[in-house]
């Protein structure tokens, strides 16, 4: 089952709205064919490993990160296909969220005389496709924060000079995490503000020039090479690991993601703003009755979402609610302190993604974020850190809620 993990895992950057999936075939001790799912639309991993193994599946012990389907969608059933090749067992990680799915391809091969195993290595399938859990759990994506700091918390100088508090490595590494995403999320602020683009710069993958690592700057490849913690799977394929992003034909390593903007009035985005450029899928949530005052969202998506009680701001637990219905499953945030603490304040976050810069900025720099006081030390939010690594000159944090 490991293996087939480290199977599912190449598929971190390809498959959404799919669920990445791993598959081997064991037959008396060896493995006799194995695959993983590669990209929305195309065959599942157990086609694969089945095409691999032949007439060697039958009798097979089948290893899958994640339950057969057994429903037609763009596909065939999965469930169907291990059976027709005569596979006697089946050992799962995890069941399926899905509703089309949901235990009933567990059950299908049950009712064919296969031994099912459900279980084995069930976390780690999970953590592997936590965002495509949490959107048919609990209807929104998974949501991660990321944050760039000084030292002393702090984001940008009072000017709003921002540019660059952290290394060329950790801005390399923002980058795999934004093509693992389903989604960008910023807000009217920011886009007006900074004007990012939010897409997913090829060069990450790619060494670090000499000037940059004459800087002290580390590699890009920094955050691939390092070892996960154990018990971790690891993230941005790590050589070693039967991990790396698999490529389609054209060449390309990740599905570009959904770029989305919270702009309820439809008046923060320039005329030539980055957003509006085209380059990427982008989305612009509105509030109802707001209406663009010319043509200059014309390669943009537009959609309504209900306001928050006070009527001021959009509804953020709506507007996510949204981005789960059109299948989206990771979200990363990168936002400015309004939309990022409100968010906390909301228990809207399940990650954080910090980056910590060896620099000091001093008071009158800006927040990392813009929180409500506290009354007590008892109302404190806890995390806990899942994983931290040296990125060049900074330091990398992974952390999610005490809770989980």
């Amino acid at each position: 089952m490991a293996r087939a993990l480290r199977l599912a895992a190449r598929g971190l950057y390809t498959t959404q709205p799919n669920p990445r999936v791993g598959c081997v075939l064991v037959q008396a001790g060896e493995i006799v064919g194995e695959g993983w799912h590669q990209r929305a639309s195309e065959p599942h991993a157990e086609v694969f490993a089945l095409r691999a193994a032949g007439v060697r599946a039958c009798g097979a012990t089948a290893y899958v990160t994640l339950e057969p389907c057994a429903h037609f969608g763009k596909t065939p059933p999965c469930a169907d296909a291990l059976l027709a090749a005569g596979i006697a067992r089946v050992v799962v990680a995890s069941r399926d969220p899905n509703p089309k799915v949901a235990g009933a391809g567990l059950q299908r091969l049950r009712e064919a005389g296969v031994a099912v195993e459900p279980g084995l290595m069930k976390a780690a399938a999970r953590d592997l496709n936590r965002g495509f859990f949490a959107r048919f759990e609990r209807g929104r994506p998974w949501v991660r924060v990321k944050l760039a700091m000084s030292l002393d918390g702090r984001t940008a100088l009072a000017n709003g000079e921002s540019k660059w508090i952290t290394s060329a490595a950790a801005r390399a590494d923002v980058q795999r995490w934004r093509a693992r995403s389903s989604a960008l999320l910023t807000a009217a602020g920011t886009a007006r503000a900074d004007d990012p683009r939010l897409t997913v710069r090829l060069h990450a993958f790619e060494p670090l020039s000499p000037r940059e690592r004459g800087r002290g700057e580390g590699t890009r490849s920094d955050v691939a090479t390092a070892e996960p913690p154990p018990g971790a799977s690891c993230d941005h394929g790590a050589p070693g690991h039967g991990c790396q992003p698999y490529p389609n034909g054209e060449g390309n390593r990740f599905v570009p993601p959904l770029r989305v903007v919270l702009d309820a009035r439809l008046d923060a985005l320039a005329l030539h703003a980055n957003l509006l450029d085209g380059s990427a899928p982008t989305l612009v949530l509105h509030a109802p009755g707001a209406q663009p005052r010319d043509d200059r969202h014309a390669r943009c998506e537009l959609a309504a979402t209900p306001l928050d009680a006070h009527g001021r701001h959009l509804d953020l637990d709506a507007a996510l609610r949204l981005l789960a219905a059109r299948g989206v499953n990771e979200v990363q945030v990168e936002a400015g302190p309004a939309l990022c603490g409100a968010l906390f304040a909301q228990d809207l976050v399940d990650e954080l993604l910090v980056y910590i810069a060896p620099t000091l900025l001093g008071d009158s720099a800006r927040p990392l974020l813009r929180l409500p006081g506290l009354a007590s030390l008892a109302e404190r939010r806890e995390w806990r850190s899942v994983d931290r690594r040296q990125l060049g000159i900074d330091t990398r944090v992974l952390l999610r809620p005490a809770a989980l």
